[in-house]
């Protein structure tokens, strides 16, 4: 499996290898150039891409789920678009996961009392979503997700188990962040660049495109773009015969616990 550890591993002792040889054969120094190069180009690959499993184990898809059963999670809420997600989620009788930031939890608290009412899952998206999340030491990474834990558990009363974190990109802080958090990272393999683009056309053709069974779609409740999409996937979806279960029945993890 090609993990930051396996590939670090790999390339400390390619650079030794050429110190070594360097003593009987004069090397170039372009090739330690490369060879850092391709190390940088390796890690920037697999900390942005969640489901390599590159630093963190992520739950992307269920790749063992044969029905036409599919998970569809919602990131940066919650919002007043969430109200409009959820309206349709109930006329589709559609189960969701959302994924709340800290700071949006404290201005929008009712919003989320109704996504737990109306039995939807939520989860750990980090406190401020900020575009320096990867930069940040492990300490702080725990901290940020244990102030949001503290916000999600007024609601659910339960410890919150699932994080997905910002931008999808994950780093050896975050790996080391979770040792102490516990959480369980979720990932997708349908993503629909909504955040990106506000082209309804464009997104709704990528999503369908990649639909399949297992599948865990990620969108977003921040934007009335979305809403409409989600409109046009959830009638896809039931034309087509889809199922949207919530990512606990898809992938058999429990979305909460109660602490010891």
């Amino acid at each position: 499996m090609i993990t930051h550890k396996n590939i670090s591993l790999f390339f400390i002792f390619l650079l030794l290898l050429l110190l070594l040889l360097n003593f009987y054969i004069a090397i170039n120094i372009w090739w330690f150039v490369a060879v850092i190069l391709i190390w940088l180009g390796i890690n920037a690959i697999g900390s942005s891409l969640i489901s390599s499993n590159y630093h963190v184990k992520a739950y992307s898809n269920n790749p063992l789920e044969t029905a036409k059963r599919i998970a569809i999670t919602f990131d940066d809420g919650p919002s007043v678009y969430t109200l409009e997600v959820l309206e349709l989620l109930k006329k589709y009788n559609a189960k969701a996961t959302f994924f709340c930031i800290g700071k949006n939890i404290e201005t929008h608290p009712e919003i989320v009392q109704k996504i737990i009412a109306e039995d939807h899952l939520v989860g750990n998206h980090s406190y401020n979503h900020s575009k320096f999340f990867d930069f940040y030491n492990a300490k702080k990474i725990t901290e940020e997700l244990q102030k949001t834990d503290l916000l999600l558990e007024k609601f659910t009363s339960k410890k919150v188990n699932f994080f997905r974190p910002p931008y999808g990109v994950t780093t050896p802080s975050i790996r080391r962040a979770l040792k102490i958090t516990g959480h369980k990272v979720i990932g997708w393999n349908i993503r629909s660049l909504d955040g990106g683009t506000r082209n309804q056309n464009l997104i709704f053709n990528r999503i369908i495109k990649h639909v399949s069974p297992g599948g865990i779609v990620l969108l977003h409740d921040t934007g009335l773009h979305s809403v409409l999409v989600l409109e046009q996937f959830l009638q896809f979806l039931q034309q087509n015969n889809y199922e949207v279960i919530s990512i606990e029945e898809l992938l058999n993890l429990k979305a909460y616990e109660i602490e010891r």
